[in-house]
This record gives structure tokens, C-alpha cells and sequence, in this order.
């Protein structure tokens, strides 16, 4: 009875400390908390001040940092002849066609919830135009590796949402405020740079809103000379609290490998897109439709305002929000919904955190006097949408097939690179912004479209007296040519100059 009565007595008293340690922790005994919890890193994180060591620090937050592979299969023309006048040949025996080749890509993740949600860059896991995505694989640090599934993503911010397929608790971070972020501070940065997983750096943050002059919504980063490489993309950087505060996203190198010059997107930026991502909400943003350029010294002095202030509007699209506001070339534009446009915080920056459909004040600089427009949003297009709009296309230079993109398909069988109409290509063609049809960009000289003399700049306006005004268009009345066993596609060309004409073109 006396070791029953002690073993009782023992079991009352670890229930009692484990009730005592989930009343001061105010978590339940046993329940999954973050590694990063304040509880936690009141014991680990080093004094005020230069830190005498990482590791308690590191230890504590490594759990939660994964290595993340994807498996992609990528479609690939095997014909050995490729830009030889023997390529045809090969081609009719058959011998061209359309294979895959695996490629695999590496880069670093972070886990932000128990039940296995992990966050990473896009252009980690998202393939290219030919490749096709496969696989994704999570690695933690002791090896043990996971499936994992694509939440979403968002190429605009460069981030993406995973989750394990495990039913499991793991370890996992959460994020910081990083507005609260100074230059000067200590950060630690892990991840996978170059395949070697759990490396752990540090460094110090150099700015906390650095624009790189890419343009983009998103032109906004921390800055941090803490090495960061190839394979780091995804991985957390963390503040001495062990906050997330940004996720490492790209490095300025002239060699590839680290010089001090990294980037992290700023977790006040990635925090409510990643909200999003996971509960599968679509992510809109506001959008103007202008073409701006940064405040320069000299345009500054020529119009008496503060350096490093505004921004001037070089064109404004159609039908856009810019245009129907009433903005116009020229003007410039000093303040959107009532914040300072500067190079940290720019027009695009500042409007894609807006919703598509709101009305918001824009205040600007015009002919020497400050005029003030109200703006109702429209939604801001995709990165491929943006790239075709903002395109611009001189006949008159050369570009060899596969100079500037296009679609495999097409090339294969007529031997063709062709784009999309845009009013900037319109423009540049000196042809009306409504005319339909696609340009031709480049022209395989081997094949029956180049033995009869179409060239860069061309338009097609028909296949097989069929209109098509989209890529997807003319891949259709390729394969419709094909199903009905057709060797040749007619094409209606015009060329600046001339009347339209019909061509046939031989397919390979």
C-alpha cells in the first residue's frame, strides 16, 4: 500500500506542475506551440547588445526550417539536325517527336503551423513555360522527408503556400512585425544554399526598405549582408527574437554566390498574402495603368520639388483607371490615398495594396500646380498579362528563333515565333491599336515559312481563313490541319506596305 499510496502521491504531483506550467505559459499541458513562442525565447535569446552565440538561438528555431525539392518534367526536341537544312528530313521520319526529361530545382522553406502549412518562394516550386511540375518534397532537418501539396501561389510576390501530407504535429515559426525592423539590427538567416541543408548565417539588417529599380508591385525589400546564395530562397530570416521577419528571396552578385547584398520580402508584405494563400482566397490588387518612371535629380531641380519625391507618369494606358481619372503624360504624382510616394514606397506599391474598385485621392504636380484626381482601381493584371502589355517590338531587328518567347508548338510545325498583338506592338508596327492577328517575331530560315519569304514583323491575320488573334488560336487550326491530314496551313499575311496576301505554309 505504501508504494501505490507513493506512486499516487508522485502522478498528483507532475499533474499539478504540469497544470502550474500550462497556467503560466497560458497554453494547455502538452498542447504544440510555436518555436518561436515569447515563453520560449525569453531563455534562449542572448542579451541586449552583440550576442555571444547563435546556437541557443539556432537550435531553437532550426526544427522549423525545411529543405523543399520539386520534381519537374520538362518537354524537350531531340532532333540532332536542329538548325541544319538535314532538320526536315529528320522531322518527316518522325524522328522529332516531343519528349520529357526530368529536372529537379532546390530552395528552403519555413513551417508555420503545427499541422504542416510551409511557406517558400514561387520560383522555387513553379517550372518554367515548358516544364510541367510533378513532385514536391519537404525535408526536415534530421532527414525525414514528405510529400507535400501546392496550397497557392502568387508569382507577383514571389511567394507560395505548401502542406505536408503528414498527420502530424511539427514544429513550426511564426512571423514578426518587420516594420518595427531598424537598420543596424542582428538577423540569422537559414535555409539550403547549394544543397547543404540547415546552414545557419547571420549578419546585420543594411536597410529595411530597399527598392532594386526591378519595378514590380513588390520592389521592396530588407536588405541584409548575412550570406545568403542560391538554395537560401524561401528560408526564414529571423530577427534575435526569432521573429520571422522576411523571407530570403534573392541576392545582388556579379559571380552568383553571396558579396554581403541579400534580399528578404518583408513579412508585413508576406504575412496577409500567405493568409490568403492558405484559406485559398484569390488575390486581387488595385492597379492604375500607367507607365512610370522615378524621380530624378535633375527632374526634381527642373520642377522645384524634394529629391527622392514622386513619380512622373510617362504613358497611361486606354480605357484604364489612370485614363478615365483624368491623369495624363507628364504629370507627377506625389501622393496616392493620402501617403508620399517615394522611392520605398512607390505608385505600384502603394496601389496594388489597395482593392481593385476602391476610390482614393491621388495628389499630383501639373504645369507647376498641384491638382488633385480621385481614382476608382481596376485589378491589377497577371506578371504574363503585364510583360505582353509593356512589350514593345522593332521589325527592323534581328532575332533568331527562340530569342523572345513564344510557343514551342508552333515553331516545330511551321517554323514561326509569334506574339500576341499589343497597342504597343500596334504602335510600333505603325498599324492601327485594333488590328487582330499575331506577329511574327522570328522565322526559321530552314523552314517553308522562311523559303517564301515571311519575315520578322509580318501579321497573320488567319489560318486556314480562320481569324486568330491569340496563340491558342493558331495551335488550334494547326491541329485541326494535322487531324484532317493536311500537309500545309494557309496563312493570310500583312506586311507593312502591302495589301494582305495568302500564303500557304508547309508543316514539318
Amino acid at each position: 500500500m505504501n508504494n501505490v499510496r507513493y506512486v499516487y502521491g508522485l502522478t498528483s504531483a507532475l499533474l499539478v506542475g504540469g497544470a502550474a506550467v500550462s497556467l503560466m505559459t497560458g497554453y494547455p499541458a502538452g498542447a504544440q506551440v510555436a518555436q518561436n513562442d515569447d515563453a520560449v525565447m525569453d531563455r534562449v535569446v542572448p542579451v541586449a547588445g552583440a550576442p555571444a552565440s547563435f546556437a541557443d538561438l539556432t537550435e531553437q528555431l532550426q526544427p522549423a526550417v525545411v529543405n523543399i525539392a520539386t520534381r519537374q518534367s520538362i518537354e524537350v526536341n531531340r532532333n540532332p539536325f536542329a538548325g541544319t537544312p538535314f532538320a526536315e528530313l529528320f522531322n518527316r521520319r518522325g524522328g522529332n517527336q516531343p519528349q520529357r526529361r526530368e529536372a529537379q530545382s532546390l530552395g528552403s522553406g519555413f513551417i508555420i503551423s503545427a499541422d504542416g502549412y510551409v511557406v517558400t518562394n514561387n520560383h522555387v516550386i513553379t517550372p518554367d513555360n515548358r516544364a510541367r511540375l510533378e513532385e514536391i518534397t519537404v525535408t526536415m532537418p534530421d532527414g525525414t522527408e514528405y510529400e507535400a501539396d501546392l496550397v497557392g501561389a502568387d508569382a507577383q510576390s514571389d511567394l507560395a503556400v505548401l502542406k505536408i501530407r503528414a498527420d502530424r504535429n511539427f514544429p513550426f515559426v511564426e512571423f514578426g512585425d518587420s516594420s518595427q525592423t531598424r537598420v543596424g539590427e542582428w538577423v540569422v538567416a537559414i535555409g539550403n544554399p547549394f544543397g547543404l541543408g540547415g546552414t545557419v548565417t547571420s549578419g546585420i539588417v543594411s536597410a529595411v526598405y530597399r527598392n532594386t529599380g526591378q519595378g514590380g508591385a513588390y520592389d521592396r525589400y530588407i536588405q541584409t549582408d548575412a550570406s545568403i546564395n542560391r538554395g537560401n530562397s524561401g528560408g526564414p530570416l529571423f530577427d534575435m527574437r526569432g521573429n520571422v521577419i522576411g523571407i530570403n528571396n534573392a541576392i545582388f552578385s556579379p559571380s552568383g554566390g553571396s558579396v554581403g547584398i541579400g534580399f528578404a520580402i518583408p513579412a508585413e508584405i508576406a504575412e496577409p498574402i500567405i493568409e490568403q494563400l492558405r484559406e485559398g482566397r484569390e488575390i486581387e490588387r488595385g492597379y492604375l495603368g500607367v507607365g512610370l518612371e522615378p524621380m530624378s535629380d535633375d527632374l526634381a531641380d527642373s520642377l522645384g520639388l524634394r529629391r527622392n519625391r514622386g513619380e512622373i507618369v510617362q504613358t497611361v494606358q486606354d480605357d484604364s483607371a489612370a485614363s478615365r481619372a483624368g491623369l495624363r503624360p507628364g504629370d507627377i504624382i506625389t501622393r496616392v490615398n493620402g501617403r508620399e510616394v517615394t522611392s520605398e514606397q512607390t505608385v505600384s506599391f502603394l496601389v496594388a495594396n489597395i482593392a481593385p474598385g476602391q476610390t482614393v485621392p491621388i495628389e499630383l504636380l501639373r504645369d507647376g500646380q498641384r491638382v488633385s484626381v480621385n481614382a476608382t482601381l481596376g485589378r491589377r493584371p497577371s506578371e504574363d498579362e503585364l510583360r505582353r502589355q509593356n512589350q514593345t517590338f522593332d521589325p527592323d531587328a534581328e532575332s533568331p528563333m527562340g530569342a523572345e518567347t513564344s510557343d514551342e508548338m508552333i515553331a516545330e510545325a511551321i517554323g514561326l515565333q509569334v506574339l500576341e498583338m499589343t497597342p504597343q506592338i500596334a504602335r510600333s508596327l505603325g498599324v492601327a491599336e485594333g488590328t487582330s492577328g499575331l506577329v511574327i517575331g522570328a522565322v526559321d530560315p530552314n523552314s517553308d515559312a522562311g523559303r517564301k519569304g515571311l519575315r520578322r514583323g509580318d501579321i497573320i491575320l488567319s489560318a486556314n481563313y480562320q481569324g486568330v488573334d491569340t496563340i491558342e488560336a493558331l495551335r488550334e487550326q494547326i491541329r485541326a490541319a494535322r487531324i484532317d491530314n493536311r500537309e500545309a496551313l494557309l496563312l493570310r499575311i500583312q506586311r507593312r506596305g502591302a495589301p494582305p496576301r495568302f500564303v500557304p505554309i508547309r508543316m514539318r
